[in-house]
């Protein structure tokens, strides 16, 4: 599918022709050359004077799936009475890029004609108000147009949209039910799909044995070749490898053929199957699916919209469990895991193919499981949680590290991370907003890309940063909780 960005210039009839041929002929040009450097085109679309053409332009943008997002300019004064219809009209995530065509005001050459062309600190008051009043959620990014700073925001933003386009289409499919008496991996489905579009929906593990028995030796051959290419194989069970191929072509399958981009299942729940999915299901995360263990559907679906959102539409975002802490004095760190289900766009190196026995749940044969360190770097840690009445969604940064042991006998994909502010603060921040122990793990989708789609998405956002107080977010908490009251 194309994937563009439209580029709305305000002005009005005040100044002439010739005013408004150079506002347009720059819009093209600023269009033009953002292009060169964004991750999507960025398409000059009207210099629009009166309430019609915006309107025009809105309803075109609505349905056009093309579309993927707004961006407003206001080279001259824009009467901001005249956006209304089309504001209160628009379906489309909304930037209003707050900058200018010059960088610097020309000191020989400024008169009355260059401020009634360069007015745009008055336009954009003019239309900060009316966005303001009419309570859009919208993306403000100011500066200079050319600075790599704005580049990079508008860039970001632009990534965001693509996530919450994910989100409208998401449609997760759940092999049974949730763990039994597992809190957090409930929720309102019903809610959910209102607020975020997502359609979830179950399918019977028996589905899904039969899809795998209707596999050939020949489609397993070519999924275990795939295999041998991306991974190192570190076990002789052959048979264990080679039953995971058959479980992914079948899960991929019917996943395709509903529209699905995010799964669930769980270890209480493997009726006719001889392994719990686990390379499995973290290949099918390489490829942009996401993955909720214990039934738990949100973190799935959020990790496939944060994969979208990330490079190149597939980013280095997993599904995450806390595990355990490391509690010496100066070595504060948390270790995430699952099981068996972490995807590898986290590694530090290449994965490695194992088979270890389960040791928990139902007496089945050892899964094979991709096992790896995760890579250091800046990182976050983001839950979706149903507060009841409405979401939260939690975001925590975090620098993850180098493991400071080997942990020989630990045959899982894990990532060690210092939490922000630090373990103590950060842990007691995180539990008083009752964040939940299933996360997405991301290297390249950060706080404030999550604090933008959830605006856009009209859900509560709290983040946990090296700011954060026990003391702030509790206050934080109660300030949102008298405002959701009130929606």
């Amino acid at each position: 599918m194309k994937k563009e960005f439209w580029f709305i210039v305000g002005s009005q009839d005040l100044y002439g022709e010739e005013v408004l041929k150079t506002v347009a002929s720059r819009a093209q040009e600023m269009a033009s050359r953002l292009s060169d450097t964004l991750p999507y085109p960025l398409v000059y679309k009207v210099t629009a004077m009166n309430s019609q053409q915006i309107t025009d332009v809105v309803k075109e943008a609505n349905h056009d799936d093309s579309c993927f997002g707004v961006i407003t300019w206001c080279h001259t004064f824009s009467p901001s009475k005249m956006w209304i219809n089309g504001f209160v009209a628009l379906q489309k995530p909304y930037c209003h890029l707050a900058t200018q065509y010059n960088r610097e005001i020309p000191n020989d050459e400024i008169d009355m004609d260059f401020m009634n062309l360069n007015q745009a600190a008055h336009g954009d008051r003019e239309h900060g108000f009316i966005t303001s009043r009419l309570r859009m959620p919208q993306k403000i990014i100011e500066g200079f147009w050319q600075d790599e700073e704005v580049q990079r925001k508008i860039a970001r933003w632009m990534r965001v949209c693509i996530g919450v386009r994910a989100s409208q289409s998401m449609r997760v499919m759940r092999f049974g039910d949730n763990m039994r008496e597992v809190a957090v991996t409930e929720g309102d489905k019903v809610e959910v799909q209102i607020k975020l579009g997502w359609q979830v929906n179950t399918w019977a593990t028996g589905d899904l044995v039969k899809a795998m028995n209707a596999v050939t030796e020949a489609e397993v051959d070519r999924q275990f070749a795939e295999y041998q290419e991306k991974y190192d194989i570190a076990t002789d069970d052959i048979e264990a490898i080679r039953y995971q191929a058959r479980e992914e072509i079948a899960m991929k399958r019917m996943m395709d053929a509903n529209g699905c981009r995010a799964f669930s299942n769980t270890f209480q729940d493997l009726y006719g199957m001889d392994q719990l999915p686990g390379l499995a299901s973290q290949n099918l995360m390489s490829k942009g699916y996401g993955y909720g263990g214990e039934g738990d559907w949100k973190v799935s679906a959020m990790t496939s919209i944060m994969k979208a959102m990330g490079k190149d539409e597939n980013g280095a975002s997993a599904f995450m469990e806390d595990y355990t802490y490391h509690l010496v004095k100066g070595q504060e760190y948390s270790l995430g895991a699952h099981m068996l289900e972490v995807c590898p766009s986290l590694a530090a190196g290449k994965p490695r193919i194992e088979t270890h026995p389960l040791g928990i749940g139902m007496n089945r044969k050892d899964p094979a499981r991709l096992v790896f360190e995760g890579k250091a770097g800046k990182a976050i840690v983001a839950s979706l949680i149903d507060m009841g009445g409405r979401l939260r969604l939690v975001v925590q940064d975090i620098e993850a590290v180098k493991p400071i042991m080997k942990m020989p006998n630990l045959p899982v994909a894990r990532v060690m991370w210092k939490a922000m502010p630090d373990l103590a603060t950060g842990l007691e921040c995180w539990l008083l907003t009752g964040g939940a122990h299933h996360t997405v793990l991301s290297y390249d989708v950060d706080a404030q890309m999550l604090k933008d789609w959830a605006r856009i998405m009209d859900i509560e956002f709290v983040h946990i940063s090296k700011d954060s107080t026990p003391d702030s977010i509790e206050r934080e908490l109660a300030v949102n909780d008298l405002l959701w009251k009130l929606k």
